[in-house]
């Protein structure tokens, strides 16, 4: 059997930044609430808020490990898999990576220990400022590299030269057409995801009757925060579909499943089996019209398809049909439980139905899993360009023999496996362990300096856990 050098180098990368985006989709969203928890405690001295924030960074630190040692990586793989693609745009995307790790990846590196092991060598502000500088970076981390993919998705600001791209406006090309779209988009994604992290495992707490007043407050904040999030993320997305149907048509045909090359009155797709051998959709199920309503916002509005280009400009239909839904869907579950939280906490159920305690820990790994959809949806949709309606991904292949990036491959798939086994093993052992006692954060304070009536309200605390035990 021939190996396609191109299809297993596209796999390889695909494989190795799906496990990457776990991390960062997680530590975006935590180092923020980590910040929120560590201020609320700052400005209140509420001990609830201090257990949040000193119980969560140890999960950040971990998954923020995690990240940089499966982030390393892909740069390598542009040189490597690709490195016709370096020489190509290295002076576009070049500088952008390298902004990145000057003014992101040094931010989070230079102030993480600080935040880690600085509550009782720092005084409180230097350490509250020290997270918001980690909390930025990790910001500015997305900005970046959003910047950098949205420029393959949308580029402009640039003229070919001798067949190399050099840029003609970094304006353009730090804010072309589809990056406001896509940064915000990622970051509500990220903040959802950590929100479902940390809801889901305060009501683990709840349903084993564990370490129930933390798990109160965590799950209580985090609907809050879903309640907020979740419908401005449908927003959000409302308008990046518009800004997609601008730029990219045939991603947006191969999302939705639109075939004809103008199709008017387009229904919205609730199930169905795009072929691309027939160019047609089996098993259609929709409602009629309310795809036009949704993509053009008006109820007959007509929308480009897929056969208005040839077969071998097309993406992955089926792929990018179904990872859409699945993000889609995940994301009207998480509405639906902010939904339900708000009734329950009316119904003074919010802490006792357990019913939708299990239904949120069963949610916890939900946003990575819709932050991965997304990702094969902007990623595979793309194709078969690298660079869009530019430079196709076959062209930028390097040479290398198929077998060895069939090794590379599958070598990748072990090591990073174990990876997570190891990253899954280690929140395990947070989670059993639980946070820091309220004799824990009564030391801790001694050792910190903090207030009188701070630490009084903490030695309350622990006096009623004593009798309680």
């Amino acid at each position: 059997m021939d190996l396609d050098v191109a299809l297993l180098s596209r796999l390889q990368f695909a494989f190795t930044v799906s496990f990457h985006i776990i991390f960062p989709s997680i530590t975006i969203g935590l180092a923020t609430l980590i910040a929120i928890w560590e201020g609320m405690w700052l400005k209140t001295h509420n001990p609830y808020y201090l257990q949040l924030a000193k119980f969560w960074i140890k999960p950040f630190a971990i998954t923020f490990g995690m990240g940089v040692v499966s982030g390393i990586v892909l740069s390598y793989e542009f040189g490597t898999n690709f490195s016709k693609f370096s020489e190509m745009t290295g002076a576009v995307l070049g500088p952008l990576m390298a902004y990145e790790v000057l003014t992101a990846f040094f931010m989070e590196a230079g102030f993480l220990g600080v935040m880690l092991f600085g509550w009782q060598r720092v005084g409180r502000k230097l350490h509250f400022f020290s997270t918001l500088v980690v909390m930025t970076g990790t910001w500015f981390s997305a900005f970046w590299i959003i910047v950098a993919n949205s420029w393959m998705q949308t580029p402009t600001g640039y003229e070919i030269v001798n067949g190399r791209f050099e840029v003609t406006s970094w304006f353009k090309v730090i804010f072309n057409p589809s990056m406001p779209y896509r940064l915000t988009h990622m970051v509500i994604a990220s903040l959802i995801t950590a929100t479902f992290v940390v809801a889901g495992i305060s009501a683990y707490y709840l349903l084993k009757k564990q370490h129930t007043t933390f798990a109160k407050k965590g799950l209580s904040m985090c609907m809050w925060f879903a309640l907020v999030l979740t419908p401005l993320q449908a927003w959000v997305g409302d308008m990046h579909g518009l800004n997609v149907r601008e730029h990219q048509p045939v991603k947006l045909a191969a999302m939705e499943g639109i075939w004809p090359a103008v199709e008017e009155n387009v229904p919205l797709l609730l199930f169905a089996m795009p072929n691309m051998a027939t160019e047609t959709n089996d098993l259609e199920v929709g409602i009629p019209n309310l795809g036009s309503m949704i993509l053009t916002h008006t109820w007959d509005g007509a929308v480009q398809g897929l056969k208005s280009v040839p077969a071998e400009d097309r993406p992955n239909v089926p792929l990018v049909f179904w990872s859409f839904r699945v993000m889609v869907g995940i994301g009207f579950g998480m509405l639906g439980i902010a939904v339900l939280a708000l009734i329950l906490r009316r119904k003074d159920r919010l802490f006792k139905n357990k019913a939708f305690l299990g239904l949120v820990t069963l949610f916890t790994p939900m946003g990575v899993i819709a932050v991965l959809a997304g990702w094969y949806v902007v990623e595979v949709g793309r194709q078969p360009w690298i660079v869009y309606n530019l430079v196709r991904t076959a062209d930028i292949v390097s040479p290398l023999p198929a077998e060895r990036v069939l090794f590379t491959l599958v070598m990748f798939v072990i090591i990073y496996t174990l990876l997570l086994g190891v990253y899954l093993y280690f929140m395990r052992k947070l989670i059993k362990k639980g946070p820091p006692s309220m004799a824990t954060l009564e030391q801790q304070l001694i050792g910190m300096k903090a207030p009188g009536y701070a630490l009084a309200w903490v030695k309350n605390l622990n006096h009623k856990d004593q009798g309680a035990n």
